[in-house]
């Protein structure tokens, strides 16, 4: 039996991807909860006997319509919300949700993009953009963290 990504027994592994083309972001407005409505980076949760990077990939294509070649991890970290929304680990409500996620730089390589899978609206942004677009403090710093690896990519 798949144990529910709601109250779950043991953290959910998510994924996702920073993809950056013509000094955009891709960004998706949430369909679901967590973070439902809010903008954020498009990913998931990995499938059993995916790797992250394939995880990512699927992922990324099933939200945005894009395809993508994974280049490099940003950074891992938890997102936990407890039943009252987000809060600090020494907080003793029960977690609604646990996710440890993996983020990605990604490159786009085809496809046509446009809101799929539980993604309600699609936007490209330019990195003095991002605060009109109300991200949580970590995607921000993700997004910021990626703009500047894609930078230093782009120098070699």
């Amino acid at each position: 039996m798949a144990s529910s990504r709601e109250y779950p027994e043991r953290p959910v592994i998510g994924v996702g991807g920073v993809i950056i083309d013509r000094e955009r972001v891709v960004l998706i407005r949430r369909g679901s909860e967590p973070l439902l409505g809010e903008w954020s980076i498009p990913g998931g949760t990995l499938e059993i006997g995916e790797t992250l990077e394939e995880g990512v990939a699927r992922e990324l294509l099933e939200e945005t319509g894009i395809e993508v070649r994974v280049l490099e991890l940003i950074e891992v970290f938890d997102r936990i919300y407890r039943e009252n929304g987000p809060a600090g680990a020494r907080d003793k409500k029960k977690p609604r949700f646990h996710y440890v996620i993996a983020d990605y730089l990604c490159e786009c390589i085809g496809g046509q993009p446009h809101a799929g899978s539980d993604v309600t609206d699609l936007a490209f942004a330019r990195e003095d953009e991002l605060a009109k677009f109300q991200l949580t403090e970590t995607a921000t710093r993700i997004l910021k963290k990626a703009f500047a690896m894609h930078r230093t990519r782009n120098r070699k």
